[in-house]
């Protein structure tokens, strides 16, 4: 499970580029390397089959799959290379006609599936159920947990130690003094469950909320040691806490524990997502 999440954010996410309009796409010979594609002939064809299956689905490629030329260094001199900038769409239609063999790209077709989805039903946020929102919610809150912790070291957040007490005192702040301990027993869960994965779309909203904002605030007043970082996480966990009240809400550690996991969701729109797309695009053995 560790692997798969270091593959999710590190060889994904960060290759992602965002356009100065706010979309983002991918660029195939970036992929190719982290599908562990050497030789870019060999990816045109994965490619090549991607397309044919957005053309199967209905799907304008030259918006999946938009054509652009980079120079590169070649010795003393420099050429121009062919290159795609590809939408999240086509990355997922790439994965999905890879080489199943490549551990990488087995890995990558569970997580590209689940943030097609992610996705696709962001911009319906109102009209999805309670399922679902969680799912979205939940996904945004692994990203921004990542930004934190990044955020958190640069302030001066350095050992193990001083991660987990400052990951505690925004729990804290926000739960009214419970610590990480107190909410996981609260909600009955075991040992090995994540306490985010058990939270409904409203307390997920609630710590995506201390989440960012402590991130920002730690950049914005440049902190630059672990005491007053684990201070400012408490502050704004509070201060969340404490705009909940002023609205008339509910406190989090009241709100009630969801039956089914973050994974459990997830493992069931996979398999939904893998039925529609099974109808519509063409796979290796086709």
């Amino acid at each position: 499970m560790g692997k798969l999440k270091a593959i999710e954010y590190k060889r994904f996410e960060d290759i992602k580029h965002i356009r100065a309009d706010g979309s983002e796409y991918w660029l195939a010979r970036e992929l190719a390397s982290v599908l562990d594609y050497t030789e870019w002939r060999n990816f045109l064809k994965v490619i090549d089959k991607a397309v044919t299956a957005c053309e199967t689905s209905g799907h304008d490629v030259n918006c999946d799959f938009v054509d652009v030329n980079k120079i590169v260094e070649a010795g003393a001199a420099s050429k121009s290379v062919k290159d795609y900038e590809l939408s999240r769409y086509a990355c997922y239609l790439i994965v999905q006609n890879g080489d199943p063999r490549k551990e990488i790209i087995a890995l990558g077709q569970t997580y590209i599936a689940i943030q097609t989805y992610r996705q696709e039903i962001a911009d319906k946020f109102n009209s999805l159920d309670e399922d679902s929102r969680r799912l979205v919610v939940r996904g945004d809150i692994k990203q921004w947990n990542r930004m934190l912790a990044e955020a958190a070291r640069d302030a001066g957040v350095i050992t193990s130690k001083e991660f987990a007490i400052f990951q505690n005192a925004g729990y804290m702040g926000l739960y009214g003094g419970l610590a990480v301990d107190d909410i996981h027993k609260r909600k009955g869960l075991s040992v090995k469950d994540k306490i985010l994965d058990f939270m409904g779309s409203t307390e997920l909203i609630a710590n995506l909320f201390r989440i960012s904002q402590t991130e920002e605030k730690l950049k914005r007043d440049a902190i630059n040691n672990a005491v007053d970082a684990t201070s400012v996480h408490h502050t704004v966990g509070r201060e969340v806490r404490s705009a909940i009240k002023r609205a008339g809400g509910t406190m989090p550690e009241d709100l009630a524990t969801p039956g089914k996991s973050i994974s459990q969701i997830e493992k069931q729109h996979l398999a939904k997502l893998k039925r529609k797309t099974k109808k519509k695009t063409l796979m290796l053995d086709e």
